[in-house]
């Protein structure tokens, strides 16, 4: 059952600019109101109402920030978190690459402490455990942080606060790396998770972040990677603006294509010992003022783009649908809830789900209802089509399902646009 919470207790709106404190927000694009993307449901859940939260976006025209506008409550999002990051290879071997990338790059003294924020099952700290560091995590999913724990890699339960900044520095001594990949962005209160970094790190210590690039947002169409967890929406130019008023210095920005394609920021104290990479900023404040992301209208007109994708896909499953096509769906990622919701998809289109995660399987997906299982069930009644909803790992999980597409079977993979393979 729906029932749409905008108003209660379990969300707010936010009417001031993360970045710069500003008032003056404009709405800029609406998508439907969905469930939070990682709240799957068990059979029992089915009976009970459902909380669906608007989800748009405001841009700021003092500082040109793109934030989503309603806040929900970081304890029902957080607190029993299914999504957990080592169950992808291409997410293992990414952290692996970036811990030992990191770390020769700063030369850090053996047994140097580094700390993630938003650790999740350690994913980031177990490399940089076997090249001999201390590694401390923080993530308030409880249920994940407690695994974390048991396989090595000691996390802390909590949100990270000043408070708690204090109490580590007081056990552990400052960090040399302190990291936030992705959760950089779920977070609404910047200036107090900036806060703690600042009593927590080494004068010349480095805090890095990774986030969702807005520029990858709008070019490539990845629409569905707007969701209540996903607070701000970062070009370098809102990065750049919120450390410096923050007291703290972005010395060099590097793009990734983790999730479609990712900001990687690295921030250090303010007159920190860090060389500016000048060339590397400029390269990218240029190309954001080509593309133009410092106009509102830029995000108004995103929408036209997103209702395309939305008339094309559903038109093609109609079409599949019509001939007697069975379809499933591949992946049961945070994404998938934006996507599905959005253009209206459910059970009388997708039957099943499959995901490789043991922490979705045997659960509903949010607001569709649709059954998530395990990969196994694919072998129970052979789809004629795949959609996969984890677009970004389109390509190992082909390769993993090369016998279906040896049989006949074929992919759709549904941003930027509709592709069938």
């Amino acid at each position: 059952m729906k029932k749409t919470l905008s108003e209660s207790h379990l969300s707010k709106p936010r009417f001031e600019c993360r970045a710069c404190k500003g008032k003056a927000l404009i709405p800029v694009l609406s998508l439907a109101p969905t469930p939070p993307a990682n709240a799957f449901l068990t059979k029992a859940d089915l009976l009970q109402p459902e909380p669906f939260f608007p989800l748009d976006l405001d841009f700021c025209t003092q500082c040109s920030f793109v934030q989503l506008r309603d806040i929900v409550s970081p304890e029902l999002l957080f607190r029993d978190y299914v999504y957990v990051s080592s169950t992808s290879p291409v997410f293992v071997t990414h952290f692996e690459e970036l811990a030992k990338t990191i770390s020769r790059r700063f030369s850090f003294i053996e047994n140097s402490l580094i700390v993630d924020i938003g650790s999740n099952d350690g994913i980031l700290l177990k490399p940089f455990k076997k090249l001999g560091f201390r590694v401390l995590g923080i993530d308030p999913a409880e249920k994940i942080a407690r695994e974390a724990t048991a396989n090595g890699v000691e996390t802390i339960p909590e949100f990270f606060t000043p408070a708690l900044a204090k109490k580590i520095l007081e056990k552990h001594g400052s960090a040399a790396l302190i990291t936030a990949t992705s959760a950089f962005p779920h977070i609404d209160n910047l200036d107090e998770i900036v806060e703690g970094v600042r009593i927590l790190l080494k004068k010349d210590g480095v805090f890095m972040v990774e986030a969702y690039y807005l520029g990858d947002l709008i070019s490539k169409n990845l629409f569905d990677t707007i969701y209540h967890e996903h607070l701000s929406y970062f070009s370098v130019r809102t990065a750049i603006r919120l450390f410096e008023r923050l007291d703290m210095e972005v010395f060099d920005v590097e793009k990734t294509d983790t999730h479609g394609g990712s900001l990687r920021i690295f921030a250090e104290l303010r007159n920190g010992p860090h060389a500016l990479q000048r060339s590397h900023i400029q390269k990218f404040l240029k190309e954001e003022m080509e593309h133009k992301l410092h106009e509102s209208l830029t995000y108004q007109n995103f929408s036209h783009k997103i209702l395309k994708n939305k008339v094309a896909l559903t038109e093609l499953l109609r079409y599949l649908k019509k001939k007697k096509k069975f379809v499933a769906g591949y992946g049961a990622p945070a994404k998938g809830t934006t996507l599905l919701t959005h253009f209206g998809i459910g059970p009388e289109t997708l039957e099943y789900i499959v995901d490789d995660s043991h922490w979705k399987q045997g659960l509903y997906m949010p607001g569709t209802h649709i059954p998530v299982f395990s990969s196994a069930k694919l072998a129970e009644k052979n789809p004629d089509y795949i959609l996969i909803l984890a677009w970004n790992f389109a390509d190992p999980i082909m390769k993993k399902l090369s016998s279906f597409k040896a049989n006949g079977g074929k992919f759709i993979i549904p941003v930027p646009e509709p592709k069938l393979v």
